[in-house]
């Protein structure tokens, strides 16, 4: 199924970052990214110049790039007071920083024009110890899960140069009942009905995301 495009974005900032020790003894991370000034190639694994320390639970072809709304920055810096991170580009660690779409208005499968390249949203974000170290706020993981302010990730489908004020256009949309937050309600909710559990379980999802809707739907089964 496809749509006329409802909704379109603008790509703020291009970031990327390099792998380095992290808050933890013997850890790393590319949280840390910074914009680049200038066009930037993006390929089946992200961009070029970007790294991710621990490709089990990051990056790959799935999670090639990561997306994060700067519409969320305001409420977030009401939330959590004056955090120097929030102030600017690449505080979730964000490939790309957009404007125009949050995880209410992207639909899992979505596919964008961004520039040269085509981007399909492939899941949403499920942050990690990382991010409540990077802003110092020890209950973000929890924070995130809880708004579902948490960004998302894309698979890339036509190679390209991607730069800052590129819009993203939407050019496919096969799951418009599926969007990111409503998703990520289903992911991270457990009180979920298993009914929603099931109609979830039949649009594609990460492998780690089916093992745990299918546990779900097995147990209340068993219960049944």
């Amino acid at each position: 199924m496809q749509t006329e495009p409802s909704a379109e974005g603008k790509v703020l900032a291009v970031l990327t970052g390099k792998a380095v020790a992290y808050t933890r003894p013997g850890s790393t991370s590319a949280i840390a990214k910074h914009p680049v000034k200038s066009a930037v190639h993006c390929g089946p694994l992200g961009f070029e110049g970007d790294e991710q320390a621990d490709r089990r639970v990051h990056g790959g072809i799935v999670k090639a790039v990561h997306l994060y709304s700067f519409d969320h920055y305001p409420w977030w810096r009401e939330q959590l007071g004056p955090i120097e991170k929030l102030s600017s580009f690449g505080a979730f660690g964000e490939n790309l920083s957009v404007s125009g779409q949050t995880e209410h208005s992207v639909c899992q499968g979505d596919q964008y024009q961004v520039g040269e390249a085509i981007l399909e949203v492939s899941q949403g974000r499920q942050p990690c110890w990382k991010l409540s170290n990077h802003l110092g706020v020890p209950d973000m993981v929890k924070r995130v899960q809880q708004t579902r302010r948490a960004g998302w990730y894309c698979r890339v489908l036509k190679p390209g140069q991607i730069q800052a004020g590129d819009s993203l256009s939407l050019i496919a949309r096969p799951f418009p009942n599926w969007t990111l937050d409503r998703l990520l309600r289903v992911i991270f909710d457990p009180k979920t009905p298993v009914d929603e559990v099931r109609e979830c379980l039949e649009i594609p999802l990460p492998d780690s995301w089916r093992k745990i809707l299918q546990s779900r739907a097995a147990k209340s089964a068993g219960r049944g």
